[in-house]
């Protein structure tokens, strides 16, 4: 069976240093970090020699680097934990983020009586917006305690300039931490160019070629000082901040694959960003009425969002899953869902557009076969549903 994977923004396949790094840890070297015998103390030096290497590819200190359970546990405990903390020290708790953000975000904000902020036509937050609600609140004596803006875009794949919304957070609401959900991000972008702007970061391993089930949360300047308050206690583990026995080998593996991203990460974009063009060019050259959703100098290298006029999205990815093209309509963590994605409502897209979108995300994996294969099966699919 020739499987044609188009669905990296969902989840990326493992790289082969990150199998590799993790192995020992499932066998041989299975002791709990936080023993006092030597087996232990060897799994934690594995720990401790992580934190050390992921620091260094995200431009912050050590004891910046929270580990978690994946990307949306990080970005829970810093929005979440965010307000908790605020409302413990007696201040509103208000969180702010735009309407375009990943769920794990954007319900926290609503479920805690946020405020929602909207985007442009490409997914960006609207800036002028963005200071404006946080003048509002400030002057209704209730200021902003976190902002979360995320790097970028999970589902069309635009990327923020979180150092022009630093500037504006820094103006409008001084005391505030910002948060971003870097989760789509390792693949595309340096992320020490992104740290510093920010109070708090989110990672997941899943989506740069390590395994399911590990994450970072970066914990620095004022959010470090302060102290997010934490989702998980009762152990002590991370300085408090999150408790429960350490994943050693997904730690491991996630190391090793944020190294190996990072190291190609230029390469890669020039070779994946061809492949993500040549996808795109050749899908609205065989088919009419198909609108790329964001301008390619505005999107990471590896998102082909589409919307497909005359077609239901949900229609389109059973034949492609009958073809063995993996590739989604939005989000997979909305995937089955009848309704258009709240992001691209969010956007302005009109709504009989929206129903055809296809989010076709290529990754390190990805090759010339898989763009020829997943052009031709999307034509002929389309070809199909549209007679």
């Amino acid at each position: 069976m020739t499987v044609t994977y188009l669905d990296h923004a969902a989840s990326t396949p493992m790289r082969p240093e990150a199998i590799e790094a993790m192995l020992p840890f499932l066998d041989g070297s299975y002791a709990n970090p936080s023993g006092s015998h030597r087996f232990a103390r060897q799994a934690r030096k594995a720990v401790d020699e992580s934190r050390d290497r992921i620091a260094d590819v995200l431009g912050c200190r050590p004891n910046e680097v929270v580990f978690t359970g994946c990307g949306t546990e990080s970005d829970n405990m810093a929005v979440g934990g965010a307000v908790a903390a605020a409302r413990l020290a007696g201040r509103a708790g208000v969180a702010v983020c735009p309407a375009a953000e990943h769920h794990a975000v954007l319900d926290v904000v609503e479920h805690g009586g946020g405020e929602v902020v909207g985007v442009d036509g490409i997914g960006h937050v609207d800036i002028d917006e963005l200071a404006g609600v946080l003048d509002r609140l400030d002057a209704s004596g209730r200021p902003a305690d976190v902002v979360s803006v995320m790097t970028v875009n999970n589902e069309v794949g635009t990327v923020t300039d979180i150092g022009a919304v630093a500037a504006v957070v820094r103006r409008h609401a001084p005391d505030a931490w910002l948060h971003t959900d870097a989760v789509q991000a390792p693949s595309w972008v340096d992320l020490r160019h992104i740290t510093p702007s920010v109070d708090l970061l989110a990672l997941s391993a899943h989506k740069f070629g390590g395994p399911k089930g590990v994450g970072v949360l970066v914990e620095r300047g004022r959010a470090a000082e302060h102290r997010v308050a934490p989702l998980i206690i009762g152990g002590g583990q991370e300085r408090e901040r999150r408790s429960g026995t350490h994943n050693v080998a997904g730690i491991v593996a996630m190391t090793e694959a944020m190294v190996r991203t990072d190291v190609e990460r230029d390469d890669e974009c020039r070779r994946i960003a061809a492949l993500r063009d040549q996808l795109v060019d050749r899908l609205c050259a065989d088919l009419d009425d198909v609108v790329e959703t964001v301008p390619r100098d505005r999107k990471v290298a590896g998102n082909a969002h589409v919307c497909i006029a005359g077609i239901e999205s949900e229609a389109l990815l059973f034949l492609l899953d009958e073809a063995d093209v993996c590739a989604s309509a939005a989000s997979a963590c909305a995937s089955g869902a009848m309704e258009p994605s709240h992001v691209l409502a969010a956007m302005g897209v009109d709504r009989s557009l929206a129903l055809g979108a296809l989010r076709l995300s290529v990754g390190h994996a990805s090759t010339q076969a898989d763009v020829d294969r997943a052009v031709h099966v999307v034509v002929d699919a389309v070809t199909r549903l549209r007679r």
